[in-house]
């Protein structure tokens, strides 16, 4: 019988590899059927980050209006990311990739810091298709937008834009799913593509059959919550990128998705606060690229921006008991939230480049239907806008490696609508070992 072991040592080689699996009789054909049928490449990266971050000034640490299902904060002082004032090991990442023949690539991509290790992608996608078609299945993040599907060490500023992270959950949209893809024989690039999510993450806070809160006097009260199966969110897009010629670039998108069943529920003081029913977003996306043709990216110009209209429509109600909707206070109402950035990044020297990021998240921000108890008092609340503005400056000593120094002002308002400024910096050494394919666009 033939060693297997010896087909996981790559520093042999394949075909070193494959003599040793081989029996001694095996015969020249046996030796060529199996050469072809084991030969696939693995490549393997390694992304290490540390994070040097400084709450210079305190402000108000969340935008007013953007708590469905996300905990941001960390009550210790600073709610950016969970970075701890001083050194920080960032989000480091573990990828392995394999072409399996002809048929399918498939990727595994391990995410940890010093706390945590998560299953951040794994999936195949198809090879050979005809028609332009391609199928990636598996765990992946979604290819709404633009920056939603790309991980960290390829974005140009330290953290995600906060319209990406408020409305699809602190990692965005990143599901377990089909996804399918067609690119269309045109002089230009035109993609679309559709995806059938589980909907168990990021976009939806689904409960299923819900949980149960116990009351000051001891009476259980169990959600009412009914489970929905999975697939619960499809979303679809779609890239074009007209011809500009050699040293220009540019891809505009536009993305939708709609989820089927949209679940939260919150203790409030005595009861249960339930929202039960469903919820959309539409968003747009463009991207211009300038290649200078100098030496290490001088002259080089990127300008990106997006933005997202997400609407929940849900049933409220707010229960005391087991049986009873306190005041009778249920109704039915819709939260309207948006955001949207725009910024730009200039190689101003060899290996150098600056960069300016604003924000705003909430030009639209009415909020989940709420009761205090009386029917004349339910309403949809009313929240300001909150603005991130941002600056960076980025060192790469050589290709794999990049230092990047980034100061924010945060301007956010509460929901009282007051609006406070809090200043932060961050010191990021990001640096990529082993096999690393190319950037996408």
């Amino acid at each position: 019988m033939p060693n297997h072991t010896n087909l996981f040592r790559p520093a042999l080689g394949g075909l070193t590899a494959l003599a040793l699996a081989m029996p001694a009789s095996a015969t020249a054909q046996q030796w060529e059927t199996r050469a072809g049928e084991r030969n696939w490449g693995l490549d393997i990266s390694l992304i290490l980050e540390g994070i040097y971050y400084n709450e210079m000034s305190h402000g108000i640490s969340e935008p007013a209006g953007f708590d469905d299902g996300h905990d941001h904060g960390h009550g210790d002082g600073h709610d950016h990311g969970g970075f701890d004032d001083g050194f920080n090991l960032g989000h480091n990442e573990l990828a392995f990739e394999a072409n399996l023949g002809d048929l399918f690539d498939g990727f595994l991509m391990l995410g940890f810091d010093e706390d945590h290790l998560d299953v951040e992608e794994a999936y195949l996608t198809t090879r050979a298709l005809p028609g332009g078609f391609q199928i990636k299945a598996g765990k992946f993040f979604s290819d709404i937008g633009y920056i939603n599907s790309r991980h960290g060490h390829d974005w140009d500023f330290v953290d995600r834009p906060l319209v990406n992270e408020y409305l699809f959950g602190d990692h965005g949209l990143q599901e377990t799913g089909v996804q399918a893809t067609w690119l269309a024989p045109t002089e230009t690039y035109t993609k679309l593509g559709v995806e059938l999510l589980q909907g168990d993450n990021s976009f939806i806070p689904y409960q299923g059959s819900g949980g149960s809160h116990t009351t000051n006097d001891g009476d259980e009260i169990r959600s009412s919550f009914s489970s929905v199966s999975g697939p619960r969110l499809i979303t679809a897009f779609a890239k074009f990128g007209p011809d500009l010629g050699p040293d220009h670039a540019m891809q505009f998108g536009i993305s939708g998705g709609y989820a089927r069943t949209w679940q939260e529920e919150t203790e409030h003081g005595s009861g249960l606060e339930e929202w039960d029913g469903d919820a959309w977003f539409a968003g747009l996306d463009a991207v211009y690229k300038y290649s200078s043709g100098r030496a290490y990216g001088h002259g080089d110009w990127r300008l990106q921006g997006e933005y997202f209209y997400r609407e929940i429509d849900v049933d409220y109600q707010r229960r005391e008991d087991q049986t009873t909707i306190a005041g009778n206070a249920q109704g039915r109402g819709k939260a309207r939230q948006d955001g949207l950035y725009i910024q730009g990044v200039y190689g101003f020297a060899p290996r150098w480049e600056a960069g300016l990021r604003s924000e705003a998240l909430g030009l639209t921000n009415r909020g989940l239907p709420t009761n205090e108890g009386s029917e004349r008092n339910f309403a949809e609340p009313s929240f300001g806008t909150s603005y991130r503005h941002s600056a960076q400056v980025t060192f790469r000593p050589v290709e794999p490696v990049f230092l990047r120094a980034q100061l924010s002002q945060n301007d956010f308002v509460d929901e009282d609508g007051d609006r406070d400024r809090g200043l932060e910096f961050m010191l990021q050494l990001n640096v990529a070992l082993g096999a690393h394919g190319a950037h996408r666009f």
